[in-house]
């Protein structure tokens, strides 16, 4: 019988563990928010992933339980583990990348290296860490941000007032030193239950609006010793939080040479698509690999480079379908992915990838090919 893994969220990430489940003779199903989302070749369940008797009546039918997102509540997930379903990543584990004032003070227990933070209550205590840190400072909303949302840079308490007026009976926002980075950089870690991890290389990820937009494939010019130094971080996060499955640490690589925490994903991630055309063992049939409790794969890159470039938006004038003939004709060596999205400004509709042996010919097939998108 085939080992059943059901995914909780019909987004683009659970469309692409479907190719790797088939290759692996996985079972794999979805319950999915709505009707024709990006998962619906496998959604064999249309729900409300945040009502438990919906995620009961999932998870009856299936061997393990993972994630296209980290949204699914903590009293839901508990009560599964507490009905005998094996959930991958577990929810103590979750809950770090859930809230972002959980995350800061777990990983300051593990002594990751991150950025000054301070859990703020209220207008005064913000404003004390502006006064201590240069009169700036990047305040978060802990829960529900993604992709630059529920992110502020500020110079005064009184332009997160309203965040303030927001919060419940002893909440409170994250905020944290801006930090002076020369770039950003993503280190990848695969984890079984059994605590086996395997690492991919640290990548180079480019930002645009709070979005990432491009991935380069190592990073470029990244030393040995911050090599090492950002594998031991991904690993040390992963065995800490007792992560199973992907996890993708999100890295700042500063002025002064330190590399500092952002912030941490428990599935697959935007800074590891390359990997999917690009290493021997790509992240989506990593992430099945670890959760089932299969042997993990090699992480080796296929070429010296790999570049990932994510299409936003989509065309405005049509869908993303009839694109794709001009895309694979402008860079026959570049791969298309597609999400079954319809287009909309600033939506992750699709990304291309493309490796070879020289960092700029790759860039180009790859832009190349998510330029007919636009």
């Amino acid at each position: 019988m085939a080992l059943r893994v059901g995914v909780i969220g019909g987004g683009q990430l659970a469309r692409m563990m479907i190719a790797p489940a088939v290759e692996l003779g996985i079972d794999i199903r979805v319950l999915a928010e709505d009707e024709g989302m990006s998962a619906q070749l496998a959604a064999t369940a249309v729900g409300d992933y945040r009502d438990l008797d919906t995620v009961r009546r999932f998870a009856a039918d299936v061997d393990v339980i993972t994630f296209d997102h980290e949204h699914v509540p903590q009293e839901v997930l508990r009560a599964l583990v507490a009905d005998g379903v094996a959930v991958h990543p577990g929810p103590d584990a979750l809950r770090f990348a859930q809230d972002k004032l959980d995350m800061r003070a777990r990983l300051a227990d593990l002594g990751a290296p991150q950025p000054d933070w301070a859990r703020v209550a209220d207008a005064v205590e913000l404003q004390i860490f502006l006064d201590a840190h240069g009169g700036r400072g990047v305040v978060k909303t802990p829960r529900g941000g993604y992709d630059g949302k529920g992110v502020r840079v500020v110079s005064a308490a009184e332009e997160a007032a309203d965040w303030f007026s927001a919060l419940a009976a002893g909440d409170a926002l994250l905020v944290e030193e801006l930090v002076p980075f020369v770039r950003e950089l993503a280190q990848q870690v695969a984890r079984r239950p059994n605590g086996e991890s395997v690492s991919y290389p640290v990548v180079e990820t480019v930002q645009k609006g709070g979005v990432c937009a491009e991935v380069i494939a190592p990073a470029p010019g990244v030393d040995a010793e911050h090599l090492a130094e950002a594998a031991r971080i991904g690993r040390e996060i992963a065995e800490g939080l007792g992560v199973t499955g992907m996890l993708a640490v999100e890295l700042f690589q500063t002025e002064d040479g330190r590399i500092l925490v952002n912030e941490l994903a428990m599935r697959p991630h935007n800074s590891g698509h390359w990997s999917q055309d690009g290493a021997v063992t790509g992240q989506f049939e990593q992430h099945l690999r670890a959760v089932a409790d299969l042997p993990l794969g090699e992480t080796t890159p296929h070429e010296a480079w790999s570049v990932m470039i994510n299409i936003l938006g989509g065309p405005a004038d049509a869908g993303m379908l009839d694109r794709v003939p001009a895309a694979l004709a402008a860079s026959p060596q570049a791969k298309v992915h597609t999400y079954g999205k319809a287009p909309r400004p600033g939506r992750k509709v699709g990304h291309v990838n493309a490796s070879g042996s020289d960092l700029d010919a790759v860039l180009a097939e790859a832009r190349a090919a998510a330029a007919a998108f636009a």
